[in-house]
C-alpha cells in the first residue's frame, strides 16, 4: 500500500479508506484531500462508514490528534463499526471490574467460574455487580451464574 500513488485511491469510494496508507510527500495534504472527498458523499450512512474505516486505517500511520483535526469524529461515532468497537471495550472493562470485585470478595476463583463471568454480556455483568451485595459464598455465585444462563 505504501508504494501506491494516493490518486488511485482518492477517487474511488471503495478504496478511499485505504488512501491514508498510500505514498505521499504531504500527510496533512493527503488527509485533507480524503476529508474533502468524504464531505462530498451525499448518503449519510455511507459517509459514516467511510469515515470509520478511514480513521481506523489512518490510525496505523498517523497520530490520533492529527486524524481528528481533519476527519469528523461525530460521523465516526455514529458508525456501526465504531459502536461495535465501543461496546466491546465496555464489555472488557465490565468483565475486568466484576472480576476485581469477585477477587476481593472471594479471593482466587476457580478458572471455570472466571471463564463463565468473562462470557457474560454487559447487562448481566451489571446485574452481577448489584447481586454481589447478596452473594456471600462462592456457591451462591455459582447458583447466580446458573440462573443467569437460563435467561
Amino acid at each position: 500500500m505504501w508504494e501506491q500513488e494516493s490518486e488511485l485511491f482518492l477517487h474511488n469510494l471503495a478504496l478511499l479508506p485505504l488512501a491514508p496508507l498510500t505514498r505521499t510527500n504531504s500527510p496533512q495534504g493527503l488527509l485533507s484531500q480524503i476529508a474533502n472527498n468524504v464531505a462530498k458523499i451525499a448518503d449519510r450512512e455511507t459517509k459514516q462508514d467511510i469515515v470509520a474505516y478511514t480513521e481506523i486505517l489512518a490510525g496505523l500511520r498517523f497520530e490520533k490528534d492529527f486524524i481528528r483535526q481533519l476527519l469528523s469524529e461525530d460521523l465516526m461515532q455514529e458508525s456501526v463499526i465504531y459502536q461495535d468497537i465501543l461496546q466491546k471495550g465496555e464489555g472488557k472493562e465490565a468483565v475486568k471490574f466484576c472480576l476485581m470485585l469477585l477477587n476481593q470478595r472471594f479471593g482466587k476463583l476457580d478458572s471455570e467460574i472466571i471463564e463463565r463471568v468473562k462470557i457474560l454480556p454487559v447487562k448481566q455483568l451489571e446485574n452481577l455487580g448489584a447481586a454481589l451485595f447478596n452473594i456471600s459464598e462462592v456457591a451462591d455465585l455459582v447458583n447466580w451464574l446458573n440462573q443467569e444462563e437460563h435467561y
